[in-house]
């Protein structure tokens, strides 16, 4: 392993209108660029493809594509807008969900569809560059300090590793509670795959029980045929196996995974599998998410296959997880750290690993 390490600080100055090379290597190579809505965006690239990130805000992962596969959900975006809350730029493939609250708020919330990380104004970045355990790697890191007086204090340290001629990248969130108090957690890393028609969703080690969500938020409007497939869906999760039917996916369909099973080295697998024998895959540790989720919808505007939505807690809004007992507690000065490993797989690397 070699001890040659890289690290460049990134300023909002470096980006105009112009698109320019930020660093160059033998595996790897960085571009930036604004897009006509002001948004600053870069582009960590290798062999086989690229990702699209906006290290200036929440370090959302704007689109990802590898071997020619455009990895990321259709949408009625076609560039990154600035604004605060999600639901004004929803078309990423990525982002950041939570922190101090999750998911679709409930009658008795009061706070943003998925929480203040998703869309924040990161006050650091830098590109990494080096060799560790794993070899070669590329890395884009960032720091968002979050404070409110007589409130929460957190700092939020996302990351993204890309590796040489690999359709696989890490993810990674650290937190650390600042404030002199418990801090609340709701965390979940929402990847919007793109939808595949015909793929199966497979996950090979398996869960204790799928549940299907039972609950209808606000911005979901019921049709007949959708609440009778839901009724049956919730009797059999399984029907759910293959994406087959489109006209079904509309309203949206989630599904809840328990007591999620993992491999030896603790981490649990799920795939879309394509038609072709390629496959989207998420590898992720349940000691770092003991939730997980699922979120399909196809209709003329978007279309997307989240086949696994890791996450610390369910999507239904603070007060529905609080009386759960889902709302994880970080004591002042403590930390909370996750990974997970996403991407695409080839055939041949799909045959690789478990089925």
């Amino acid at each position: 392993m070699s001890a040659d390490h890289l690290r460049l600080p990134l300023y909002p100055q470096l980006w105009d209108n112009a698109s320019r090379t930020l660093l160059e290597s033998r595996h790897f190579s960085v571009r930036a660029w604004t897009y006509p809505s002001g948004v600053k965006a870069l582009s960590l690239e290798n062999s086989r493809g690229k990702l699209v990130i906006l290290p200036w805000q929440g370090q959302m992962i704007w689109s990802a594509e590898f071997d020619g596969h455009d990895l990321t959900m259709r949408n009625m975006f076609s560039q990154p807008r600035p604004t605060a809350s999600v639901i004004g730029t929803y078309g990423c493939f990525m982002f950041h969900s939570g922190l101090l609250r999750n998911g679709c708020p409930g009658p008795e919330d009061d706070h943003a569809l998925h929480g203040e990380m998703p869309c924040a104004p990161m006050d650091e970045a830098w590109l990494e560059t080096g060799e560790d355990e794993h070899g070669v790697y590329l890395r884009l890191g960032g720091t968002y300090e979050y404070v409110q007086g007589f409130g929460d204090h957190y700092r939020a340290s996302p990351s993204v590793t890309l590796r040489p001629a690999s359709g696989l990248f890490d993810i990674g969130m650290h937190v650390v509670n600042l404030a002199g108090k418990p801090m609340d957690l709701m965390y979940m890393a929402h990847m919007n795959y793109a939808y595949v028609e015909g793929a199966r969703l497979s996950q090979p080690l398996g869960c204790e029980r799928t549940r299907v969500r039972a609950s209808v938020p606000a911005h979901v409007r019921p049709t007949p045929a959708w609440t009778d497939y839901m009724a049956h869906l919730s009797e059999d999760p399984t029907r759910l196996a293959v994406l087959d039917s489109p006209a079904l996916y509309d309203p949206e369909i989630v599904c809840f995974f328990d007591d999620v099973r993992s491999d030896a080295d603790g981490q649990a697998h799920f795939f879309l599998e394509h038609p072709d024998g390629a496959a989207f895959y998420t590898r992720y540790s349940p000691r770092q998410f003991d939730h997980a989720a699922r979120w399909i919808l196809h209709n003329a505007d978007q279309q997307v296959a989240a086949f696994v939505l890791p996450a610390t807690c369910e999507p239904e809004g603070y007060r529905a997880e609080q009386a759960k007992g889902n709302v994880r507690s970080v004591a002042p000065g403590a930390r909370a750290e996750f990974s997970v490993r996403t991407g695409f797989l080839g055939v041949a690397e799909r045959r690789a690993l478990p089925t």
